[in-house]
């Protein structure tokens, strides 16, 4: 057997182990933060445990990336640095998650009713007074901000023993990570908000630009080049993996739209067709307005963001978009970014263990059903 292939063999194996001590950080790291304030009174007992029921699902792909970049330039598996920023790069994407379902009005989450829903029905358990859907939707709101502050924290715990020029790397890509999702949802409801008539060209430019944004940077390129900052690769390192990164990103939130319409909610954890019933405007949903005949781009344009869309109806939609050839434009589009992000993996003559996790990630990221 080959180094390489040993390499390979022993990605998944890696990645587990990865994936087992950032999920105990994680909740860690979540109750390390609430531990200093239960002084506050039993009344925010519930709103934490809204943050346990979901804190423990995921797959860790973030973490995954962090690590293999980390790993890729000489880092030591499983340091306490990077199982620290792998569970703050896991801890910032469920703040992210609670937040866009209230801006979405999403109902569940991982399989589980959505935070702001959790809390809504936790208004109408205790019999408090006032609008419990509002209360349901702030008190999401503030479980994000939550999250957000323990995310930080353990950011500060992974860059805390770094040199000053790999401490400064790394936060600077911590910053623009958050501040991109952020400013990429703003853009997600400026799209979904936009006139109906808007020309397709635009429409799909902007879809793209969501895309990359609000999901494939913080998905992959930016953990990936979080864990080359951190184990001191400098700014051409950063590049190089970044090169790699975010077409691989692209095509694992390509792979999210496709979900979004087909997926099984059995599989997905969300409902069926759940991105047309919340209206948005992806790549694969601007693709078949370009392409459906005028009826049928009238009907669609119609029909998104209907919340109370029947089965039937989605079952229309559906077959609307198959019959432009969106999906399999989109099944091409991620195959042309996955081999673009892979083929930049072998030009950059990383570790073979890294290429082997980065290859690994890549492979769950654009081929997952959920």
């Amino acid at each position: 057997m080959t180094t390489d292939s040993v390499n390979l063999s022993s990605a998944p194996q890696r990645l587990d182990s990865i994936r087992t001590a950032v999920s105990a950080r994680v909740l860690a790291g979540f109750e390390e933060t609430v531990a200093a304030h239960e002084v506050i009174g039993p009344e925010i007992q519930p709103l934490t445990a809204v943050a346990r029921s979901l804190l423990p699902g995921g797959k860790r792909l973030r973490a995954g990336f962090t690590a293999a970049g980390w790993r890729a330039f000489g880092g030591a598996i499983e340091a306490e640095e990077i199982v620290a920023a792998g569970a703050g790069v896991e801890l910032f994407q469920v703040a992210a998650l609670i937040h866009d379902d209230i801006i979405d009005d999403s109902r569940t989450r991982r399989g589980i009713d959505a935070a702001h829903l959790q809390l809504a029905q936790l208004h109408h358990r205790h019999q408090l007074t006032g609008d419990g859907r509002r209360f349901g939707d702030a008190g999401a709101i503030l479980l994000g901000d939550l999250l957000l502050v323990a995310a930080i924290r353990e950011f500060d715990r992974a860059l805390d023993s770094l040199g000053t020029t790999a401490r400064a790397n790394a936060s600077r890509i911590v910053t623009e990570m958050m501040a991109g999702v952020t400013l990429g949802q703003y853009l997600d409801i400026y799209a979904q908000a936009a006139p109906r008539d808007e020309d397709p060209a635009l429409l799909l430019d902007r879809a793209e630009r969501v895309l990359r944004a609000k999901s494939a940077r913080y998905s992959v390129e930016q953990p990936l080049c979080l864990g080359v900052a951190m184990a001191g690769g400098d700014a051409q390192d950063i590049r190089r993996c970044s090169a790699i990164g975010l077409p691989i990103g692209e095509a694992f939130q390509l792979r999210d739209d496709l979900l979004g319409v087909f997926g099984d909610p059995e599989v997905t954890g969300k409902p069926a067709a759940d991105d047309l019933r919340e209206g948005k405007r992806t790549v694969l949903v601007a693709i078949a307005l370009e392409r459906a005949a005028p009826e049928d781009a009238s009907r669609l344009r119609s029909a998104l963001g209907d919340a109370s869309l029947t089965g039937e109806q989605v079952h229309v939609l559906r077959s609307i978009i198959s019959g432009t050839g969106a999906p399999a434009a989109v099944e091409d589009m991620i195959r042309t970014r996955t081999d673009v992000g892979l083929g930049a993996l072998e030009d950059a003559q990383l570790a073979p263990e890294a290429v082997a996790m980065v290859r690994t990630l890549a492979a769950a990221a654009v081929a997952r059903s959920s």
